[in-house]
C-alpha cells in the first residue's frame, strides 16, 4: 500500500500573470461564466418599486398622449355634421375605373349608387356603420393635372391597379410626381379589368371580369411588390372583386377608421374643395365658392391661389350650413346664411412687384449753357418740320425698291445712313434697282387693318405641315448637335475658344477673373439689372417666417374656424374660371400665406430624374410645379455647396446642364414661398398630360444676394517650356489683350499656377512663370467669370 502525504503540505505556488493575463486568457478561464454584481450594489427594495412605477407612469402618460393626438386628429370627422373624407380616386391603367372601385365600396355598406356616382367628378358617401362620410374625387385615366390638384386636398388617395395590365409609363409618371409631391395616407385596391373601350361606350356596359381564382395570390403579391417600390408603408392590396365582399369592407373601414397621414407642406396652411362654383358678372366678375375649410382657420385678408389662374382677393365669406332634418314629420329647413368675415385694412394686396423710379438714380444736373443750347436745337428742329392741319400726322415720304408693297415699305428703318448710301447710288448712277415713292400714312392704315384682322386670320390656320427634307435635317442635326454638346461640356467644362476677328478685351469685358469663389470679394449690389428694382428683399427671411405664421395663429377676429362650411366670394375672377371647370378636374382652392404674392428670387435645390436621359440646359423651357402652384420657367442651374458654403460672397458657379447624380440650385423670379416646400420640373411633350418628369427637389430659400457666376476658360498650348518658364501661344491674338488680362492668374490642367510675364511679338504670345515645372503636353487656362441673372416665371395655363 502506497503511502500519500496530506493535502495540506503540498505547496501551491503563485499563478504567473494572473493578475495581468490577457483578454482571451481570462475569456477561457471564465469558460462562459458572467461575473455577478455584489447585493450591495443593488438598489433596494422601495427604489426598484419607485422605479417601475415611475416607468409604468411614463408608458401610460405616452399612452394618453397618443390616444389624445388621435382623438383630436379624427374630432373632425366623427358625429352628424362631421367633415366628409376626402378621398382621391386615381386609376393607373387604362382598363380600370374610379366609378368601379366607388361602386365597391358602396356595395359592401349594402347602398346602390347607380345613377348618382359619375364617371368623373365628386360623389359624397354617407358610411352609416363607421359613423362618417366619404367625399370621393373620381378622376379619370390620363389627367396627370387634375390627379396632383386632386391629392393636394385629399386625406386619402386610392390607387386603382389591373390584374390583367402593367403600369404603363403614365402610371409610373403619375406614382413619381405624386410621390415628389407629397402622398397622403395611401389604399390600394384592384378592380376588375374591362374591354377596351366598353366602359366609355353609352350603349352597354359590362361588368369587369373578375380575378382567377388560381393566379390571385400570385398576382396579388405581384401588385404589392409593385406598389411597396413607390409607397413602402403598404401591408396590403384589397380585391375589389364583388365575390370578395370583405376585402371592399377592409378597404372602407381603413379610410373610415385610419388617421390621415399628415403632408408636411400643407402644415399651416388652409385649403378648400369645392362642392358648389358660381359665377356672376358684377363688378368684373364675382366667383362664388361653397366649401368646407380644412387646415388652418381660413383668413379673409389673405389672397386665394386657384390653380392655373392664378391669386385672388376675398370681399366676403358667408356660412353655408347643409340642410338640417329632424326626426318626426318634420321636413328639412333650410337656414339663412350669415356673413362671417369682411376684409379689413390689412388685406394683402396684388401688387407682386415694384415699380421702380428711373429718375431716383444720381444724375447730374445740366448747367444753364447746356440748356440754353438744347433750346436753340430744339428750336432749329422745329422750323424744319412741314406744315399739318391740327389733329393730323405729317406724311413722310420714303424710297424703296420699285415693286415693294406697302406692307414691306412699312419694315424698311430708313436712317442718315442709308440715304447717304442711296444718294450716292443714285449719283452713281449703278443701282441695279429703280426706287419708289411711297406714302407712309397708307402703310399705318393697312397696319391697322392687318392687326384687326389677325385673330381671324390665325384660326384659318393649317394646324400641321410635314416639314421638307431639308427642313428635316437641319432640325435633326440641330438636335444631335445639342447631345454632342452636353458631352462636349462634361468633357471640358466651360472651355471657349478665343475669336480671332474680336479682340478679346471686347469678347469678354463683362468678366473677371477670381481667385477663390469663397474668399474673392464680390459686391452683391454692383451694377444690378433693371429686374432687381422690381423684385422684393427679405432682411431676415426665416425670422420674417416665423413673424408669419405667429399673426396667423394669433388671428382670430377675421378667419373662420376649420371644418366650417362656407362661402367664399372672391373678386376680379375671369369666366373662363367656370367654363372650364368640368375639365380641369376637381376645383380647389388654398390660402395664401402674407407677402406670398410678392416676386422675389427663389433657389431651389433639385436633383435630376435618372429615368430621363435627354440633356437638360440652363434655361430651358420648363414646368415648376411647387405647393399648390404651377409655373412656366426658365431655371438658371448653379453649384450647391453643401453646408451653405458662402464664404465672403456667396459666389456660386453657373452650370450649362443639370449634370445626373449632381444636387444642384436652379433660381428664377418667381412669387415668395414659405416653408420646405416640395417641387419637381417638368418638361413638355405633344400629350399636354404626359410630361416628363426631369427633376425634383425642396424649396431652399429668397436669397437675393446669391451671386451666379458664369464661368469661361480661355485655353492656351505651351509653345517652348524651359523649366517653370513657358512660352504660350493662341490663348490671344494681339498683344493689347495679353496686357490687359496679365493681372489674371493662370492655371494648367495638371494643376500648375502661374502668371503672365511678358508679351512677345505681335500674335499674342505670352511668356509665363509656374510654381512648378510645365509638362510639354499640359494645357494652360483662365477662368473668367461674370453674373448672370435669373429670367421671370409666368403662370402655367
Amino acid at each position: 500500500m502506497a503511502h500519500h502525504h496530506r493535502p495540506t503540505l503540498k505547496q501551491q505556488n503563485k499563478p504567473f500573470k494572473s493578475k495581468h493575463a490577457t483578454k482571451s486568457a481570462v475569456k477561457n478561464i471564465a469558460k462562459g461564466r458572467v461575473s455577478r454584481s455584489s447585493l450591495q450594489s443593488r438598489p433596494s427594495t422601495n427604489a426598484t418599486t419607485q422605479s417601475r412605477m415611475n416607468r409604468r407612469n411614463t408608458a401610460k402618460q405616452t399612452q394618453i398622449r397618443k390616444r389624445q393626438a388621435l382623438i383630436a386628429s379624427t374630432r373632425i370627422f366623427n358625429g352628424i355634421d362631421g367633415v366628409p373624407r376626402i378621398v382621391a380616386v386615381i386609376p393607373l391603367c387604362s382598363d380600370v375605373y374610379s366609378q368601379d372601385a366607388v361602386k365597391a365600396l358602396a356595395g359592401s355598406l349594402d347602398v346602390d349608387v347607380d345613377g348618382e356616382c359619375p364617371q368623373s367628378g365628386t360623389y359624397r358617401l354617407r358610411a352609416e356603420r363607421f359613423k362618417t362620410s366619404l367625399q370621393f374625387i373620381l378622376l379619370p385615366y390620363r389627367a396627370l393635372y387634375a390627379a396632383l390638384d386632386a391629392c393636394k386636398v385629399a386625406d386619402y388617395v386610392v390607387f386603382i391597379l389591373s390584374a390583367t395590365r402593367e403600369v404603363d409609363e403614365w402610371g409610373d409618371l403619375v406614382l413619381r410626381c405624386l410621390q415628389t409631391q407629397g402622398l397622403p395616407e395611401v389604399v390600394t385596391v384592384v378592380t376588375g379589368s374591362h374591354s377596351s373601350g366598353s366602359h366609355s361606350s353609352g350603349e352597354e356596359q359590362h361588368d369587369p371580369t373578375p380575378l382567377d381564382p388560381k393566379s390571385r395570390s400570385a398576382i396579388m403579391k405581384s401588385l404589392l411588390s409593385f406598389v411597396r417600390y413607390f409607397v413602402p408603408s403598404q401591408s396590403r392590396v384589397y380585391d375589389l372583386d364583388g365575390a370578395r365582399s370583405l376585402d371592399a369592407t377592409s378597404a372602407l373601414r381603413a379610410l373610415c377608421e385610419g388617421k390621415p397621414h399628415d403632408v408636411q407642406w400643407r402644415q399651416g396652411r388652409s385649403w378648400m374643395l369645392g362642392e358648389e362654383v358660381q359665377w356672376d358678372g358684377v363688378n368684373g366678375g364675382t366667383l362664388k365658392v361653397t366649401g368646407i375649410v380644412r387646415g388652418m382657420p381660413w383668413s379673409i385678408n389673405r389672397l386665394i391661389h386657384i390653380p392655373n389662374y392664378g391669386d385672388f382677393q376675398q370681399t366676403a365669406i358667408l356660412s353655408a350650413p347643409r340642410k338640417v332634418s329632424q326626426k318626426g314629420p318634420v321636413v328639412a329647413m333650410d337656414l339663412e346664411p350669415t356673413t362671417l368675415a369682411c376684409p379689413t385694412s390689412d388685406a394683402d394686396s396684388l401688387i407682386s412687384t415694384n415699380d421702380p423710379d428711373t429718375m431716383a438714380n444720381e444724375q447730374t444736373w445740366p448747367s444753364d449753357e447746356e440748356m440754353h443750347g438744347a433750346e436753340q436745337i430744339d428750336a432749329g428742329a422745329m422750323t424744319d418740320l412741314p406744315d399739318a392741319s391740327m389733329g393730323t400726322t405729317p406724311k413722310t415720304v420714303k424710297k424703296v425698291p420699285k415693286g415693294t408693297s406697302q406692307y414691306q415699305a412699312a419694315w424698311i428703318v430708313e436712317d442718315e445712313e442709308n440715304d447717304e448710301d442711296v444718294s450716292d447710288a443714285d449719283s452713281d448712277g449703278g443701282g441695279s434697282e429703280q426706287m419708289q415713292e411711297v406714302d407712309m400714312t397708307e402703310v399705318l392704315s393697312m397696319q391697322r387693318e392687318d392687326e384687326a384682322d389677325f385673330e381671324s386670320d390665325r384660326k384659318s390656320m393649317v394646324a400641321f405641315k410635314d416639314l421638307d427634307a431639308e427642313e428635316e435635317d437641319k432640325q435633326l442635326e440641330s438636335w444631335r448637335a445639342r447631345a454632342r454638346e452636353a458631352e462636349l461640356d462634361l468633357a471640358f467644362p466651360d472651355e471657349l475658344d478665343t475669336p480671332k476677328n474680336i479682340p478679346a478685351r471686347q469678347r469678354f469685358q463683362r468678366y473677371r477673373g477670381m481667385r477663390s469663389f469663397r474668399t474673392s470679394p464680390w459686391d452683391p449690389y454692383e451694377n444690378l439689372p433693371e429686374d432687381y428694382a422690381k423684385i422684393f428683399q427679405f432682411e431676415d427671411y426665416r425670422r420674417t417666417e416665423r413673424a408669419i405664421r405667429r399673426r396667423a395663429e394669433e388671428e382670430t377676429s377675421t378667419t373662420v374656424d376649420s371644418g366650417s362650411r362656407v362661402t367664399v366670394y372672391l373678386k376680379n375672377v375671369p369666366q373662363s374660371v367656370i367654363q372650364n371647370l368640368n375639365s380641369l378636374g376637381p376645383f380647389v382652392m388654398f390660402a395664401l400665406l402674407q407677402h406670398e404674392h410678392k416676386t422675389s428670387v427663389l433657389n431651389f435645390t433639385v436633383q435630376r430624374n435618372t429615368e430621363y436621359t435627354a440633356p437638360i440646359r440652363s434655361k430651358d423651357p420648363l414646368i415648376l410645379c411647387v405647393g399648390p402652384r404651377r409655373f412656366r420657367t426658365n431655371p438658371l442651374f448653379s453649384q450647391h455647396t453643401r453646408g451653405g458654403g458662402k464664404g465672403a460672397n456667396n459666389v456660386h458657379k453657373f452650370e450649362r446642364f443639370l449634370l445626373p447624380g449632381v444636387t444642384s440650385v436652379a433660381t428664377t423670379y418667381a412669387p415668395v414661398v414659405f416653408g420646405r416646400q416640395p417641387c419637381m420640373l417638368l418638361k413638355e411633350t405633344g400629350d399636354s398630360q404626359e410630361p416628363k418628369l426631369v427633376a425634383m427637389g425642396t424649396f431652399m430659400n429668397t436669397d437675393t444676394t446669391r451671386i451666379i457666376a458664369k464661368r469661361v476658360v480661355l485655353t492656351g498650348h505651351p509653345f517652348k517650356v524651359h523649366k517653370k518658364t513657358a512660352t504660350v501661344r493662341y490663348m490671344f491674338f494681339n498683344p493689347d489683350d495679353v496686357s490687359y488680362f496679365a493681372p489674371i492668374q493662370l492655371h494648367t490642367k495638371y494643376g500648375r499656377a502661374g502668371h503672365i510675364r511678358e508679351s512677345l511679338g505681335t500674335h499674342g504670345y505670352f511668356k509665363a512663370h509656374f510654381d512648378g515645372p510645365v509638362n510639354q503636353m499640359d494645357t494652360v487656362g483662365m477662368s473668367l467669370y461674370k453674373r448672370v441673372y435669373p429670367k421671370w416665371a409666368g403662370l402655367w395655363r
